[in-house]
């Protein structure tokens, strides 16, 4: 009889040992999900999505321009007319301005350049023609110029004014013998009611002042 309860005390000894063991692994093993429970997804890292550039709008190409179809007059101040007349007004006064003969009363010649140009460059003008130093110079040598004149180009043009460059041509005959001079000149014109009048003449390598008062051709 001892020895039988000896045994069943260590059989139970060892469901007991068995059952330790068995909660063990259960509290260590980790939690499975249940049916109810979703797995949780992967966390993302959040994307910058940054713009590109904006394109640029469409539009038609500009049209092509023709050469003999573009009217430069179109975009200029003055009218074709205009600038025929002022560049003729240009040329007429400096061929009258070269032109002058040691006989010639002064005055006249004055009066002649003065139906030309403003009333300011005309009196500066004629003070500077019968200064009686150059007048006796003229007269001494016996001098007599043949001017004429020819446009060369157009410097700069405004509303109502133009400076042209025109080359001045003068044939003299003098005691001292025959001689020719060419030269340009700077013109700037300004427009005076309907007329062009010249409002000042400068060698054109020294530019255009606006001062009537410097230069002469003789």
């Amino acid at each position: 009889m001892a020895q039988l309860r000896d045994r069943r005390g260590l059989a139970f000894a060892g469901v007991v040992v068995a059952l330790a063991a068995v909660g063990i692994y259960l509290s260590l093993r980790p939690a499975s999900p249940g049916p109810g429970d979703a797995a949780a997804p992967p966390e993302r890292s959040a994307a910058v999505v940054t713009p590109g550039p904006a394109a640029p709008p469409a539009g038609s190409p500009a049209p092509r321009i023709s050469p003999g179809t573009f009217d430069i007059y179109r975009y200029l101040p003055l009218t074709r007319e205009q600038i025929a007349a002022a560049a003729d007004a240009a040329q007429r006064f400096a061929a009258s301005y070269a032109t002058y003969r040691y006989d010639e009363d002064p005055v006249s010649y004055a009066e002649r350049l003065k139906a030309f140009t403003t009333v300011e460059l005309g009196t500066v003008l004629s003070r500077d023609v019968t200064t009686p130093a150059l007048v006796e110079q003229n007269r001494a040598g016996q001098i007599v110029s043949a001017g004429s004149a020819r446009l060369k180009g157009i410097r700069d043009i405004a509303d109502g004014s133009v400076v042209f460059v025109v080359t001045v041509v003068q044939r003299i005959t003098a005691k001292d013998g025959p001689q020719e001079r060419s030269a340009d000149y700077a013109v700037t014109l300004t427009q005076v009611g309907a007329e062009w009048r010249v409002f000042d003449m400068q060698p054109a390598e020294l530019g255009q002042e606006g001062d009537p008062g410097e230069g002469t051709i003789q």
